[in-house]
Order: structure tokens, then C-alpha cells, then sequence
């Protein structure tokens, strides 16, 4: 159970519901991930005559909770405009916080990204920010009122899984009650489970899913990785040695001769 804004949720997957192939793939995909959260692009959603209207209406009815987000915005201002849209359209003020800095690396402005969170925590949001794995950004913003941080572990839709896994662990380590959730750059089931053995909380996802071959079967991959991951976290692992250990106890062994 992770619990987010006094919110308390079962699943440990958020899934996006961009780029599925049809409703009916998407409809599919969240039933089989189990989540209980997907997130929403407003912008890219209203944006060259789309029919948002049906596309909203569509997602109230899967019968989770929304997760709007800014994706899209570069700005403060237009990243704060878009959020108070987004709360309008799904009468929730959660938001998941997108400023974006770089057109190649789609990193955050972390700039920008602490002084919008700052404004729309002020008017009563309650703010996921997709911020980089730095910890001084990450202690700006639960300065700014963030109560949880979504920090990346590659570029959006690279795929690549967690290029700095030193960095996520000291994240983990640096802010043990604060719920983190990795977003963006998780391409693979493996990569879901690699982050969830540091500890994180959950992982968004929505590339990985959607660009499959078969979005539903590898959303419910997903879920088992996560769940995987998780419990082996909560286990305890074996870390890594030097030196090679024998599994079969050689003193008192019986000798024959």
C-alpha cells in the first residue's frame, strides 16, 4: 500500500494512456496492470482538433483515479494555466507537474519546475513533479510543498532502464518517507523490478506499454515485475560480494573414508 496525499492505493504502477493503438488496448491494458491510477495529458489531448471530450469521458469511466498532468508546457506560466484547466476537466486537484527545459533530453527546467510547483501548492494543488534524480532539486521542491517526487531514471521514452542507479539509490536513502515514484526512461519488466529492489514506491510507465506489440499482456508484465521488485525489497536481498561463499556449510561435514 503507498499512500499519496492521503490517498491510500493498492497498486504500485501508474500508467499513462498516451499512444495506445485504440480505447479498446488501452481499456485492456489498465484492467490487466491492475493500476488504480493513469495519468492524462490535457494539452496533447485538446491539441489539433481532437475529440478530448470523448477521450475524457472514456477514461472516467475505467474507474480509476487521474492523474492530469502539464506535459507539453515549457514554461511557468503555461504549465500553471494548464494545471488549472486540468483541474476543471477532472475535478481533482492532483497534478503531475511537467515543465520541460530540453526539446532533445525532455529533462525538466528544475528551475521552473520548483517555482510553478511553489504557485499551484499556494492554490490549493497537490503536486507530482517529474524532476531529475538531484537532490538539491528534490529538497526544493518538498520545500515548494511537494509531498511526493517523481524523480526520472532515463529520458522520456528511451527506454533504456536507470542509467545512474548510485543516484536513485540515494534518493531512496536521502528521503525515506517521502513517496517516490520513478518515471520515464523504464523500457522492460526488468527495469521495473531493478528500481523497486532499491526501495521506490511505484513506477509510472506508459511507452513501454503502449509501443509493445501487445500493450495489455505487457501491462500485466509490468505489474508482476513491480510486484516482484517490491517484495524482494521487502525481503531483504543478499548484497553483492567479493568473494565467492559456499551455499553448503563445510565445518562439521561429515568425512568418509
Amino acid at each position: 500500500m503507498i499512500e499519496l496525499y492521503g490517498a491510500r492505493i493498492a497498486s504500485h504502477l501508474l500508467l499513462g494512456t498516451a499512444r495506445y493503438p485504440s480505447p479498446a488496448v488501452l481499456t485492456e491494458a489498465v484492467k490487466r496492470s491492475a493500476t488504480e491510477i493513469v495519468t492524462v495529458s490535457l494539452r496533447r489531448e485538446t491539441a489539433g482538433g481532437r475529440n478530448g471530450g470523448a477521450f475524457f469521458e472514456m477514461i472516467r469511466e475505467l474507474g480509476v483515479r487521474v492523474l492530469p498532468n502539464t506535459a507539453g508546457c515549457h514554461g511557468v506560466s503555461e504549465a500553471v494555466l494548464t494545471a488549472k484547466m486540468a483541474r476543471e476537466v477532472f475535478r481533482t486537484n492532483w497534478i503531475k507537474l511537467e515543465v520541460i527545459g530540453n526539446h532533445d533530453t525532455l529533462q525538466p527546467d528544475v528551475f521552473a519546475l520548483v517555482e510553478a510547483a511553489r504557485i499551484l501548492t499556494d492554490e490549493g494543488f497537490e503536486v507530482f513533479p517529474y524532476t531529475t534524480d538531484d537532490l538539491v532539486v528534490a529538497e526544493r521542491l518538498l520545500e515548494a510543498g511537494c509531498k511526493v517526487l517523481m524523480p526520472w531514471c532515463a529520458p522520456i521514452g528511451t527506454a533504456v532502464g536507470p542509467l545512474n542507479l548510485s543516484a536513485l539509490r540515494s534518493m531512496r536513502a536521502h528521503f525515506p518517507e517521502v513517496p517516490l515514484i520513478v518515471d520515464a526512461g523504464i523500457g522492460r519488466p526488468s527495469h521495473a523490478a531493478i528500481v523497486m529492489e532499491l526501495g521506490f514506491d511505484a513506477v509510472l510507465l506508459n511507452t513501454a506499454v503502449a509501443g509493445a506489440g501487445d500493450p495489455a499482456m505487457m501491462a500485466e508484465a509490468f505489474a508482476k515485475a513491480i510486484d516482484a521488485g517490491r517484495q524482494a525489497f521487502g525481503a531483504g536481498m543478499l548484497e553483492p560480494r567479493d568473494m565467492a561463499v559456499p551455499s553448503t556449510p563445510v565445518i562439521g561435514k561429515a568425512v568418509f573414508s
